[in-house]
Formats: C-alpha cells, structure tokens, sequence
C-alpha cells in the first residue's frame, strides 16, 4: 500500500469484520461392536440422527448461509465501502460440495467482488500446532490449495483454529508470510491496552495482531436476542453510536461465528435486520469504513507490542486450551490419536489417512467437555451426543478402528 493511501484510510476509523464458517464431520453412533467392522466413522443410520452430517449442513445452510450471503451480497452491491473477512475450513467446503452447492456458489459470489478475503487456517480445523508442527504445516498448506481452487484467491491473513494464539503461533505464521494474525483480545493479556488498535506480536518483524474485542463482538453473537440485556433491543444505530463515541479508537474487530446469523440468533430476532442496517449507519460518517482484516493491519499504525507466551482461545470463561483439554478423557483421546500420525501417514493408504485427519478436527475432544454452568450450557448445545462420555467412546471405537486397520497393513501400533 502506497504512503498515501495509508494515509487517507488511517485517517478513518474502521469496521473489521470477521466471521468463521465450520463444520466437522461428527462421528456416528460407533460402537465397540463396529470397530473391525464398519469402517464408516462419519454416516449416520438415518436422516433424522443428531450426528448426520448431511442434515447438519443442510439445516445451516438454509437458516444460515444462504440467507447472510445473500443480505451481504446486497450489501456489498449497496455500499462500495463494505468489505468483510471470512475464514471457513476444509471439511465445511467439502459438506457444501457435496450436499449444498447452491450455498457454496453462494460463498464463491461473495468473494468474487473483490471486498471479501478469506483467511488461512487448517484444513481440518486442528490443534495440530500443539501435537505435530508437521502435520499442522501440511494442514495449513491443504487448505491454501482448496482455497484457491474453491476461490481463486490465497489467504494473506492468518488464524488459527479457535482462535488459539501465542508468541510461536504469531511467529510461525510471520515467517510463513502473512500480514496479520488474529486473536482473542483477552483483558489478562491486553492489561491496560484496548483491542480497538493493531499490534505486533512479540518477537515478529513484519506481521500484525488485530485482536477481538469480545464485548462487542458477543454483543451480537451471544446477547443479541437476550431481552434481559440492559441493551436490549440492540438496533445498528445504537451499535454505531457506540462505536463513533470511541475517539481513540482506530479499528473495532468484530469476529464471530459466521452462524451467529440466522442459526444462534434466529431471523425472528431481527438479526438479519441489523446486519443490513449496519453499514447504513456507520457510513453516514465520511470518516467511518470497513477493511478486511490484511487492509487494517497494513493501513494503520502499531499501537504497542503484545507478548502471549500462554496460550489462549477464544473460549469458555478461562480464555485457554482446556475447552478441548481439560479433562483426562480429551488429553487421552488427542495423545493417542497423533500417537498413530506416523504409521497412518506411511500406510500411503488415502482412505486411511483422510479418516485420520478428521478425527484430528478440534469439535471431537470439545464434545468430551465435562464443565458445567454457563461453559457446560454452550458445550451441551454445539454436541450431537447426550453426554461427554458418550462423545469419548465414540471417539475411542473409531480410534481402536485405525489401529485394526492399521496391523492389517502390518504396521506395528
């Protein structure tokens, strides 16, 4: 970016919008009985199954996708300084290939006019960057090149799955390249920093941190259709005078859940009305925009540095890893799955390792959750399972299934 292009565009405050687009391939009801002899982990009996992928996606597809894509088609069409991010994994392209083209053709719309990036991530939506840098890097690389089949376009932008972040993921991802890394703007590690600014990271040279201001960002995504929210109703000029009160402020990062529109807040909120309102009135102020999330961390000036040699996610009350590894049953499961990575990669078996990498998507331990209150509530409602435990022997039967498979090939597991 030109000198003085920076220039006019740091000279507004800007709007980044992110959103995530996911979907795991969930295991079936597999039993101890099908280990050795259905290797088929990820179709359901039925139609009506609460693990049946296909119905998942179709059901989010036509409350979700394809309605958000639609409103923001139009509002890209109405408002030329619109412009969003999005990041949405392999296994959710995949899905939307195969049982809802109509809203992947939708997503593909989206990007083709130009104002809406896609960010990097893994493939598979792993944790592999705390198991296996190897299988992380071959992970982040598979997803570049399904994005640019898909899209046509190559991430500049960086997250990595749930937002888990420290100082060797922001310098893994500025040695890969990228211009931005994003995280949760966590008050522990901000301190007295705002996250309404951009930042380096510790111990990078080139790339830029732009963290979530969970406050607002959940305002939408989780209160949006609380009426016992002192905010409630929460209309886009309420929202935006929020934000234009903020005379410091330099960039508002509002990242979410791509399905917090129509799917966690139903369309009868009024969801799908604010997101449109939404530009008509932050742009009523000619010193208002919206940026992707490279052009804001190219466009405005670091405000400080931010050392995170913890990490952190953008999950549950802690803010840390143990929505997936909290508890002995989800270390057992991640431990005992990357345990095989090496045989199953050898086996050159295609079959093989493609079962392998979707066992490796983070949603499986996340299932296996055993907190309670208000984490256990969310935990409760993302799983296809009637308990934690549940989660884990379905998860463990197909494991015990790799590894049949496995001295099958005559690998010694």
């Amino acid at each position: 970016m030109s000198a003085a292009r920076k220039h006019s565009v740091a000279d507004k405050k800007a709007i980044v919008l992110y959103l995530h687009v996911h979907q795991p391939f969930r295991i079936r009801h597999y039993t101890v009985f099908d280990a050795g002899v259905d290797h088929t982990y990820f179709s359901a009996a039925t139609y009506e199954d609460d693990t049946n992928n296909e119905r998942i996606l179709c059901k989010v597809a036509a409350k979700s996708y394809l309605p958000t894509n639609a409103h923001l088609l139009r509002m890209l069409h109405e408002h030329p300084e619109f412009k969003l991010s999005l990041s949405i994994t392999g296994t959710v392209i995949e899905q939307l290939e195969a049982w809802a083209p109509e809203a992947l053709q939708s997503f593909q719309d989206l990007v083709k006019t130009g104002r809406v990036e896609i960010l990097a991530e893994t493939y598979h939506h792993s944790l592999a960057f705390f198991y296996s840098r190897e299988e992380f890097e071959a992970q982040v690389r598979m997803h570049a090149e399904k994005i640019k089949k898909v899209f046509g376009v190559t991430p500049t932008a960086f997250r990595n799955t749930e937002f888990s972040y420290n100082n060797d993921v922001a310098y893994w991802a500025d040695k890969a390249g990228y211009k931005a890394v994003l995280a949760e703007g966590w008050d522990p590690v901000l301190g007295w920093r705002s996250p309404n600014y951009v930042y380096r990271p510790a111990y990078t040279k080139n790339i830029r941190l732009l963290m979530k201001n969970y406050r607002l960002s959940d305002d939408i995504a989780f209160r949006f259709g609380d009426r016992n929210t002192p905010a409630w109703p929460l209309t886009a000029e309420k929202f935006s005078g929020w934000l234009a009160s903020n005379q410091e402020a330099t960039n508002f990062d509002l990242f979410m859940d791509y399905e917090t529109f129509g799917e966690h807040q139903w369309g009868d909120t009024g969801i799908f009305d604010f997101l449109e309102h939404l530009p008509k009135q932050w742009l009523t102020d000619p010193h208002h925009t919206f940026m992707t999330v490279t052009e804001a961390a190219e466009s405005f000036d670091v405000k400080d540095e931010i050392d995170v040699p913890q990490t952190i996610t953008w999950a549950d009350t802690e803010r840390d890893l143990s929505a997936w590894l909290g508890n002995s049953m989800q270390t057992n499961a991640i431990e005992a799955l990357y345990g095989l990575q090496q045989s199953i990669l050898t086996s050159n078996d295609l079959n093989l390792i493609e079962d392998w990498r979707k066992l490796t998507a983070s949603d499986h331990f996340y299932y296996m959750c055993t907190k309670y209150f208000n984490d256990g509530d969310i935990h409760a409602y993302f799983s296809p399972y009637k308990t934690p435990y549940e989660a884990y022997m379905n998860f463990m039967n197909a494991y015990h299934d790799l590894k049949f498979r496995l001295t099958e090939k005559g690998a010694a597991v």
